[in-house]
């Protein structure tokens, strides 16, 4: 091995508070992750750099964008922070991973069918009624709609971290509208332009053909009678945060992406507009919300949706994925349950574990939160990208006192958990030209069809850029790794 401190990892210290996924205590590399070391070890700051500006010009080329919103700015298309050092998971590692992701959301599948049928669990007094049935994602149009194989989540996107124990935990539930796949498959495509040799020293998980296995998915899940389904993505538009995402997975799957404005509903079937006439469609991975999905049905200001569709939904004579409702079992109070959840219908203990939640509507948890919330993380149940979020540590007294406030006029929109210690992976940080360690979290994509089911073997790798932050998100300064996992 080469001498640390006289490459790009000089200045590079380790923490015995924080785990890191590459060096141990005494800055010894962990064995999986020698060959890369050892690699990015003999290059200097200077080369390093160029091969980071060759990865921005393909992200650029690639077209691989996302949009920012904030109070000054509607929306500012940036291109996605790529880092060149890959996260590495191991074969036993990635079993586990895997093992639970399928656990979860199977658990919650059947939670979802249960909620909006028979509702055993709110009967049985796993879950409270309120919780569930208050939950502003719970959808009373779903209420005894049958869906294909009794499946609601088709594609999840669950976020697991690293805690200092070396232990991984399930931060979030993602089951509305997971995104972030398209950067993962750009990740590596940018690897493979900027470092190809690298692949020669590692037997990497391919994980080029989601599109392929997303579309089989979609296929899978035709109505009845059915032989070959037109499927589509049907996107908000241009102006959408992940507009690059809908785009890419259209394209790869080989099918149009559409706008509400290109279909219609007649005698509850859904068609496309095209030139050469209507065309029937029988399968819609919708990227927009439920409120939005049909002004008929939900909110009549929209104009994002198409009238009509849910009574075609209805009638079984279209599919929608994710399916609408299925925000009640990402909605963060009811994360709190999933162990329970879990063993209610599988009878198992959750293989991966949850972060302690501490709902605020229980009137023990919230004093609890009210009196130590300057050491937690506080979270509204229903924003997603990092948004709301009070993390007690960093926050001042005012911000402080005003959450303190938000959470007693409206317990229900809030739950709080420990600051997790995500664990840290080398980054190379421009500034300094040396890598440095960032916090990092690890979103899974999993797709559940009707008798079909794949898991993406890789994933997103969330890298928390500015130091000591814990926040990863894209939306809020974060950037991305390629992931690897390792083939036994």
């Amino acid at each position: 091995m080469p001498v640390l401190d006289k490459t790009l990892f000089g200045r590079y210290e380790v923490s015995p508070e924080i785990y890191d996924e590459v060096f141990n205590l005494n800055k010894g590399v962990r064995r999986h992750y020698r060959k890369i070391v050892n690699y990015f070890s003999k290059l200097s700051p200077e080369e390093f750099k160029e091969l980071n500006n060759h990865a921005k010009i393909s992200f650029i080329n690639q077209g691989v964008t996302f949009a920012v919103y904030s109070e000054s700015s509607e929306g500012v298309e940036r291109v996605f922070p790529f880092d060149l050092f890959p996260r590495i998971i191991t074969p036993k590692e990635w079993e586990k991973i895997e093992r639970g992701v399928r656990q979860r959301i199977t658990a919650l599948n059947m939670l979802l069918w249960d909620v909006y049928h028979e509702k055993k669990i709110l009967k049985d007094g796993v879950i409270p009624y309120e919780l569930v049935l208050g939950s502003k994602f719970y959808n009373k149009e779903m209420i005894g709609l049958d869906t294909a194989g009794k499946v609601y989540i088709h594609i999840s996107g669950t976020d697991i971290i690293r805690h200092k124990d070396g232990e991984f935990y399930v931060l979030e539930d993602n089951g509305r509208s997971p995104s972030g796949v398209s950067y993962v498959l750009s990740n590596r495509t940018t690897m493979k332009r900027i470092l190809p040799d690298i692949f020669f020293h590692y037997n990497i998980s391919m994980i080029e053909d989601y599109p392929q296995n997303l579309l089989a998915m979609m296929e899978s899940l035709a109505p009845e009678g059915v032989a070959e389904p037109t499927c589509v993505v049907l996107t908000p538009g241009i102006y959408n945060s992940a507009y690059y995402e809908h785009a890419f997975l259209a394209h790869n799957m080989g099918i149009e992406l559409v706008e509400g404005k290109d279909l219609f509903v007649d005698k509850n079937f859904v068609y496309m507009k095209t030139i050469y006439g209507p065309k029937k469609v029988d399968v819609i991975y919708r990227r927009i919300d439920d409120d939005f999905l049909d002004p008929l049905t939900f909110n009549p200001e929209s104009v994002l949706g198409v009238p009509g569709i849910m009574g075609a939904y209805r009638a079984g004579n279209v599919t929608i994925i994710n399916a609408p409702g299925t925000g009640v079992a990402d909605d963060k109070a009811v994360y709190a349950y999933v162990p329970e959840i879990i063993r209610y219908y599988l009878g198992e203990d959750p293989v991966i574990n949850n972060v302690e939640t501490y709902i605020c509507e229980k009137e023990e948890d919230r004093k609890y939160v009210l009196e130590n919330i300057d050491k937690l993380v506080v979270k509204p149940v229903d924003e997603s990208g990092g948004y709301g979020l009070l993390i007690g540590p960093k926050a001042t007294k005012k911000e402080i006192e005003d959450y303190k406030q938000k959470i007693k006029s409206n317990p229900r929109k809030y739950i709080a958990q420990p600051v997790m210690s995500l664990s840290v992976h080398p980054t190379f940080i421009e500034e300094t030209d040396s890598f440095e360690p960032r916090h990092i979290d690890l979103r899974t994509f999993y797709l559940q069809g009707k008798n079909f089911s794949y898991m993406l073997k890789g994933g997103l790798t969330r890298v928390a850029l500015k130091k000591g932050s814990l926040v990863v998100n894209s939306s809020q300064g974060g950037g991305s790794k390629d992931t690897w996992v390792m083939e036994g």
